[in-house]
């Protein structure tokens, strides 16, 4: 593949150096936290939390709040899928898992009276759908029974829909009940693909559940693809990219599939000789973003792409984006409160994580504490180094004298090394440096996660101790 220009916006473009690209792809983070959840520690414990709680109501905050609801069932398994899930058919699980999941959402609701007001809610899996409609419209009663919510115009209330676990009436349903975002899981359209991933999912399916969704009022509709995955080709994907534009998403995300077989085992099932090539992938990543930008689209960054209309894009032109677990947000000052097994969330100066397994989820709620086992309690440079990383992730440009009068530091002497390190990025042709501005370039772009591994403390830290590679997906 050559280098050539990849048109995304009237006045943004986007530059694809495939040898570039090749020469630099390597292990590194997806920044939907800084520092990263493989940071957190065992010995942060459910106490930390309520510290951090304490101390919102100590100072006041009356920010709204963002909450997610983890619901990790599914009914079979994608064999690309390194989600935490449970895959089952027992529905008898599920009811018990609600039972226990109102439990901690009642003893978060306590721990933010008087300042839960809610703006953004997301339910994620697993599979949310799993779940019955008298279910969810119960949890949606129980959390309204602790939280307030803005209304339906102001707030962001998506959930993540299996197409296939779906019916129209369904779909009416969930709008009822309040979401106003859909997300839906669709990662090809290829049979072939389908059944080399287990996962068969009609097209008619599909496009079924985008049409009742837009008759339904939903705000905005999101479409999740795959790049990467066994049996794939720049011919199928070529398809499948045509027959969603056709179906006018709002939001596209095109993510690259990471085999990671020693971390996930359903991905054990997938023969690697059926996965594409390196060169074969980076096609199909150029093909996409040129497709998606030629139907308007526009590029986000990390996978995403949206309308210039939509709310992303919108909060991007104005220097509003935000990233957190559930990826891109237009809700910056946000805290996070996650609920549910294994869910991750953010209040205050610390991040926190629920228990991983069903049991141990259970057995902390029966002994009446929060199911926290681990998390992290920020620094002050890891929140410097945080608000750098999301300034680049989201904008791609720094202000220099920004960050230096919202912090006590001279950037060139604070970031010594990182200059270093950045001087050879930017000889590279991925950023631009002066006194004032961090900016990356339209050909940086693409490998925006290798300029935010610069500012990686941690990162830099565990590289210099261990040899080992580290368990993260490739960075293009």
């Amino acid at each position: 593949m050559s280098m050539h220009t990849i048109p995304l916006h009237p006045v943004q473009q986007v530059e694809f150096d495939a040898g570039l690209i090749q020469r630099l792809s390597q292990s590194g983070p997806r920044y939907t936290s800084y520092p990263t959840a493989d940071r957190f520690s065992d010995e942060f414990s459910c106490r930390d939390y309520l510290h951090a709680v304490n101390h919102l109501h100590t100072r006041g905050a009356r920010h709204p709040l963002s909450l997610y609801i983890h619901i990790p069932f599914c009914d079979t398994f994608c064999y690309y899928c390194g989600c935490n899930k449970i895959v089952t058919k027992n529905r008898d699980k599920a009811a018990t898992y609600l039972d226990y999941l109102k439990r901690e959402l009642a003893m978060q609701g306590k721990l933010f009276a008087g300042c839960n007001q809610v703006e953004q809610l997301h339910f994620g899996g697993g599979t949310p759908t799993y779940l019955s409609d008298e279910q969810i419209g119960d949890l949606m009663q129980h959390i309204c029974r602790w939280f307030s919510f803005a209304d339906d115009a102001k707030g962001e209330y998506s959930i993540e829909v299996d197409p296939r676990s779906v019916t129209v009436e369904r779909i009416h349903t969930l709008r009822a009940q309040g979401f106003n975002r859909i997300s839906l899981g669709v990662q090809d359209f290829d049979e072939q693909v389908q059944r080399a991933v287990n996962r068969i999912q009609p097209e008619q399916t599909t496009l079924d559940t985008i049409h009742a969704a837009r008759a339904a009022g939903f705000r905005s509709i999101s479409i999740d693809l795959i790049y990467g995955l066994p049996k794939q080709t720049l011919a199928s994907i070529t398809q499948t990219i045509a027959k969603v534009i056709a179906a006018h998403p709002d939001r596209i995300t095109v993510y690259h599939y990471a085999h990671l077989p020693h971390l996930f085992k359903p991905q054990r099932r997938i023969a690697e000789a059926d996965l594409p090539s390196s060169d074969t992938k980076l096609d199909m990543l150029a093909f996409c973003i040129r497709q998606l930008n030629a139907a308007g689209y526009v590029y986000i960054g990390m996978d995403h792409f949206a309308k210039p209309d939509d709310e992303l894009a919108v909060a991007q032109r104005q220097g509003l984006l935000h990233r957190n677990f559930q990826g891109y947000s237009t809700h910056v000052e946000s805290d996070l409160i996650a609920c549910g097994m294994s869910a991750i969330g953010s209040v205050g100066m610390c991040y926190s994580q629920n228990a991983k397994t069903l049991d141990d989820y259970y057995d902390r709620l029966d002994q009446g504490e929060l199911p926290i086992v681990r998390g992290y309690q920020l620094t002050m440079d890891d929140v410097l180094r945080r608000f750098i990383i999301q300034r680049l992730m989201c904008n791609f440009e720094l202000s220099i004298r920004s960050l230096e009068q919202a912090y006590p530091i001279k950037f060139d002497a604070y970031f010594q090394l990182e200059l270093e390190q950045l001087g050879d990025l930017q000889r590279m042709g991925l950023l631009t440096i002066d006194s004032d501005w961090v900016e990356v370039t339209l050909k940086g772009r693409l490998l925006i996660r290798n300029i935010c591994m610069v500012f990686d403390r941690h990162l830099q830290q565990a590289r210099r101790l261990y040899s080992e590679p580290l368990r993260y997906s490739r960075t293009v």
